[in-house]
């Protein structure tokens, strides 16, 4: 069975501010963010795993550094935000489901063990920190059935935070990739995800990782948090 694993990394990561694309960025372990997600999926998927990279900006450095994924160009990926980039990547996967993470998230391994089953089940979830609800991030609240009904930073008495690890089942990829359609240019994608929640109806389960490490690096004191994880 092939698991198709997207990273997005087509931002230019101004927040961070470092001249390098995002996901390349150097963790004191040596490795860089990028190196790590693929050193996971690898270690937790091993040959299964197809793995694209959604790239833009400078995109000639990722590139480089793993020559051995495919590549998706976002080429408006200064105008555009994730709702695009995960829409380029969707239309272009195989058949089965999709896990993809944002291009700047650390996290231990064992977030791949919790959630394999599922998507080898094929059913879409979105993995969440239970212990964190910081107004930068993406929250999540749910509704009678525990599935979630709203994903987005405006949420309010949110119930946690998602943390960049997501996936949609085959069964609910199509209704995806039509509400990404809709998406403005500047949305995240969980705009997209909503759409497909309030519209089509689709089943999102929060998977809670709070007992593991996950920290998605935004800015430079997300960078040391998620360094001292990696310890």
């Amino acid at each position: 069975m092939t698991l198709q694993v997207v990273i997005l990394a087509a931002g230019m990561g101004t927040r961070l501010g470092k001249p390098w694309p995002k996901p390349l960025t150097p963790l004191a372990d040596g490795r860089s963010i990028m190196a790590q997600q693929l050193e996971n999926v690898e270690k937790v998927f091993g040959q299964e795993a197809r793995v694209t990279i959604v790239v833009g900006f400078k995109m000639e450095m990722i590139m480089e550094a793993h020559p051995n994924a495919a590549f998706i160009y976002n080429e408006v990926y200064d105008q555009t935000n994730t709702s695009k980039s995960l829409l380029k990547a969707l239309r272009a996967s195989q058949e089965s489901g999709v896990l993809w993470l944002n291009g700047d998230v650390v996290f231990d391994p064992r977030v791949l063990e919790r959630v394999q089953s599922r998507m080898r089940e094929e059913k879409s979830f979105v993995c969440v920190n239970t212990s964190a609800t910081s107004d930068e991030e993406i929250k999540y609240t749910v509704d009678s059935n525990g599935n979630i009904n709203s994903l987005s930073k405006q949420v309010v008495n949110a119930l946690g935070e998602a943390v960049g690890i997501n996936f949609i089942g085959k069964g609910e990829k199509a209704a995806v990739i039509n509400h990404l359609e809709e998406c403005a240019d500047n949305d995240y994608f969980e705009r997209g995800l909503e759409l497909a929640i309030e519209k089509a109806g689709i089943k999102l389960e929060p998977v809670d990782i709070s007992d593991l490490f996950a920290v998605e690096v935004d800015f430079q004191a997300d960078l040391e948090r998620a360094n001292k994880g990696l310890i």
